[in-house]
């Protein structure tokens, strides 16, 4: 590994993860298996208004798209699949209540993955 590939994977816990700046503890629910507090960057991007089908008449839901980052190892090596259902708590120490979204994109770039996510809100 490159000196730079060195630095980056080392980066990742110490900068971009790390809690006292960036990063916050949560668990982490995919594919059956639990993460618990692992360090991860949740940014809440937006919420719009969902599409609706022509026969869909059910008012007050919106489309909530959130960012996931974390490293790659903190998630069993696992690149979460398009589609998959995903769960994320709202603080440290594995309990407080558990948000469900479904993958909407995911990449992994030098150990860090970056997983776009989606849910109905109300």
């Amino acid at each position: 590994m490159s000196a730079f590939k060195d630095m980056v994977a080392r980066d990742i816990h110490n900068v971009f993860l790390d809690t006292n700046f960036f990063g916050e503890k949560r668990t982490v629910e995919y594919d059956g298996e639990r993460y618990e507090d692992i360090p991860v960057v949740l940014m809440e991007a937006e919420e719009k208004d969902r599409s609706k089908l022509e026969d869909d008449h059910v008012q007050g839901l919106y489309f909530v798209s959130d960012t996931l980052q974390c490293a790659l190892s903190d998630l069993g090596g696992k690149l979460p699949e398009k589609g998959q259902r995903l769960r994320i708590n709202d603080e440290e120490g594995g309990g407080g209540f558990f948000r469900e979204f479904y993958v909407v994109t995911s990449t992994c770039k030098m150990g860090m993955l970056h997983v776009g996510l989606g849910a109905i809100d109300e």
